[in-house]
C-alpha cells in the first residue's frame, strides 16, 4: 500500500515540480496544470492548496531565496568564502537561480514583484552582515554573482556548456576568483 502524504509533504512535493516547471517556462509560460502533471497531482488540488498560480510561484522564490540564504551562511563569514558556495550551487541546483530569475523577470507584477524585491534585500543584508563587508563590496559580490547566474542560464558556464565564442572566454576570464572548472567544484 503506498503512503498517503500529509498536506505538509504534498505541499512540499507541489514546490519542488513548481520549481521545476518555472525554471524552464517562466511565470508567464508555465501553468498549474504543467505544475500539476510534475507532481501527479490534479489541477484543481494545485489551486486548492496553494489558492493560484501567482502564490505558487512566490512560494518557488522564497524557496530558492531560502536556499541561497542558506548556502551562503554554511559557507563561511568572508566573501572568498561565499563565491565558491555559490558556483556549486549554480552546478547542483541549477533550477533554484533559474527559479530566482524567473522572479526577477516577473516583478513587474506587484505582489511577485515586492516578494522578490524583499528577498533581494535580505539576501544583500545577509551578505553584508555576515562578512562585514562594505556596501561597494556586497555590491561587486552581488553583480559577479548575477552574471554567474545569467552565464549559467545561457549555458556559457557550468554543466554542458555550449561551444565557447571569444567573447565568452574573455568576460569568464575577467571574472575574479571564479573557476569553471565544474568538475573540480563538484569534488568540494
Amino acid at each position: 500500500m503506498t503512503k498517503r502524504l500529509t498536506a505538509a509533504e504534498r505541499t512540499e512535493q507541489l514546490v519542488t515540480a513548481a520549481i521545476g516547471a518555472f525554471s524552464i517556462a517562466g511565470y508567464a509560460g508555465t501553468t498549474t496544470d504543467d505544475v500539476a502533471r510534475l507532481a501527479s497531482v490534479s489541477q484543481p488540488y494545485v489551486i486548492r492548496l496553494f489558492g493560484s498560480k501567482q502564490r505558487l510561484f512566490i512560494a518557488g522564490v522564497e524557496r530558492a531565496a531560502d536556499r541561497v540564504e542558506q548556502i551562503f551562511r554554511d559557507a563561511g563569514t568572508e566573501l572568498s568564502d561565499l563565491a565558491p558556495a555559490y558556483d556549486r550551487m549554480m552546478l547542483a541546483e541549477r533550477e533554484l537561480m533559474a527559479m530566482l530569475l524567473h522572479g526577477f523577470a516577473a516583478s513587474s507584477d506587484p505582489e511577485i514583484g515586492a516578494v522578490v524585491r524583499e528577498r533581494y534585500g535580505r539576501i544583500y543584508r545577509l551578505i553584508r552582515d555576515l562578512t562585514n563587508s562594505s556596501p561597494a563590496e556586497v555590491r561587486a559580490f552581488l553583480a559577479n554573482g548575477m552574471l554567474l547566474t545569467v552565464m549559467s542560464s545561457l549555458r556559457i558556464v557550468g554543466p554542458n556548456p555550449v561551444p565557447a565564442e571569444p567573447w565568452m572566454t574573455e568576460l569568464i576570464d575577467s571574472i575574479p576568483n571564479f573557476t569553471n572548472d565544474y568538475e573540480a567544484l563538484e569534488g568540494k
